[in-house]
């Protein structure tokens, strides 16, 4: 009988590291960290992310418990399916995968963008119009180039793409500290006038973008059974990762809000880059810097939801729940080809929705993420009672009051985008995201349920996590 084809341990902390902080901090701190600053004030931008920061920091200490307690592919998919059960699994898992596919489109649509920063007025040959944005031929042109670009780069295998992404997130930091020097020195407080705009309105709409900013470090769990290293290590690298992007939002607004008034923030495309450059004496050249530290942003996010929406989908598929070629390793890179080229369709798409569609996607793929960082939490807290010995190498202190706090957390930001609240989600455009996302998997799970049977999904996750469980000694565990 042949034997099973399986994902290869290749990833160390450098490569874990990175791709989870280059997945958090793509390129919306580029292109719409002068919308928070113009929504929130420039201190209330950076409280709505000491928020939103918080939320994923709770949420990401129980990620990094069951992390380090089931080291599988799928993440999500094998916590929630050992807490809750097949149909809380497939909920969870689908929700997560709006969330990173929204990632991969919205930074198929954030490329062409920024591109009209670098070659002002190259975006040529009208296409059409949608809700109020000129499509053309240049500017999706260049999103679907991009997008078949890094679908390559994912398909020939996590250590290739990770090499990749280490050297673009060092570009990344690069850019970013010079921005932050550079407006400590050239900035004044004046310019952070006013501290609060909109009151709590303005602060909401703020929050509900940040889960989209922070999401990344999940991907992590995602390509758990490619990590070699120990699981208490994994578990650690999570939460430090979410930890330093937390430092960078903050930085970035504080930096961007010195150097800027509103009214130049107000006029700004990129208000980013104009900040850099501006601290530089005007330098436009340090602006362009600026934007290819945001371009390294990009595809480091690209890369890394790549990895996170391919792992998620793979592991759907083989427990299926979703058709089992999507299951597929490549005989040669052993990557899950089949989900890759799947999301490659997706991605391909999305420029030819235009510029509005950067908020559709972060606003629906992180209602998205709420959903899952919430089943998350509330596994963490069934998994503590319904399995008291299971072994957890970074096991959290106190109990189950940080999946509660999680919990509650959760549920506080996922009400924000529903309807009657100042940040709530747009119609038709981002309900239809949403409501088009769940038809489409529960299609997909009814026809493969019915295919494979009931008893299937079952029987193949309870034999992944029979692989990796351990439980501790109940004597030991009494006496520590």
């Amino acid at each position: 009988m042949k034997e099973e084809q399986r994902f290869i341990k290749t990833l160390g902390n450098r490569d874990v590291l990175a791709l989870a902080f280059g997945a958090m901090i793509g390129w919306g701190w580029v292109v719409t960290a002068g919308l928070w600053i113009t929504e929130a004030g420039s201190l209330g931008a950076i409280l709505a992310f000491l928020i939103g920061g918080l939320l994923v920091v709770f949420v990401g200490l129980t990620y990094s418990e069951l992390a380090s307690a089931l080291p599988l592919a799928g993440g999500e998919l094998i916590y929630s399916f050992k807490a809750m059960g097949r149909v809380a699994s497939f909920v969870t898992t689908w929700a997560i995968i709006l969330g990173y596919v929204s990632v991969v489109a919205f930074e198929a649509v954030a490329l062409p963008t920024v591109f009209e920063y670098l070659i002002p007025g190259y975006s040529k040959g009208h296409l059409y119009t949608i809700a109020g944005w000129d499509v053309t031929l240049t500017w999706a042109g260049v999103g679907i180039i991009g997008s078949i670009i890094i679908a390559w780069v994912n398909y020939r295998g996590i250590k290739f793409s990770t090499i990749i992404n280490f050297i673009l997130t060092l570009l990344i930091i690069i850019a970013g500290v010079l921005l932050i020097t550079g407006s400590t020195v050239a900035g004044n407080m004046e310019n952070m006038q006013p501290l609060f705009e909109k009151g709590t309105a303005g602060l909401l709409t703020v929050i509900i973008m940040t889960p989209f900013m922070f999401v990344g470090f999940d991907v992590i769990p995602q390509a758990a059974e490619e990590i070699n290293l120990p699981p208490k290590r994994i578990g650690s690298l999570l939460i430090f990762s979410v930890f330093l992007a937390i430092l960078w939002y903050v930085s970035v607004i504080f930096g961007v809000s010195r150097v800027l008034n509103p009214a130049e923030i107000a006029n700004s495309n990129l208000v980013t880059a104009d900040a850099m450059a501006k601290a530089f004496g005007g330098s436009q050249f340090m602006g362009n810097v600026l934007v290819l530290g945001g371009i390294g942003g990009i595809l480091t996010s690209w890369i890394g939801f790549y990895v996170g929406g391919s792992r998620a989908i793979y592991a759907l598929a083989k427990a299926g729940m979703l058709p089992k070629s999507l299951g597929e390793l490549h005989p040669k890179y052993n990557t899950p080809h089949k989900a890759i080229l799947l999301i490659a369709v997706l991605s391909t798409a999305a420029p030819l929705l235009g510029r509005p569609a950067l908020v559709w996607f972060v606003d629906a793929g992180g209602f998205g993420l709420v959903i899952a960082w919430f089943m998350v939490a509330a596994s963490f807290i069934i998994l503590r009672k319904k399995e008291p010995t299971m072994d957890r190498p970074f096991r959290l202190r106190g109990g189950t009051s940080i999946g509660w706090i999680a919990v509650v957390m959760s549920i506080g930001v996922g009400i924000l985008y529903l309807p009657g609240m100042p940040s709530a989600l747009v119609w038709p455009y981002e309900w239809v995201i949403v409501f088009a996302w769940t038809i489409l998997g529960a299609v997909f799970y009814k026809m493969s349920v019915s295919k494979y049977g009931k008893e299937y999904p079952d029987k193949q996750l309870n034999a992944e996590i029979a692989r990796v469980v351990k439980y501790e000694d109940v004597e030991k565990k009494q006496a520590r």
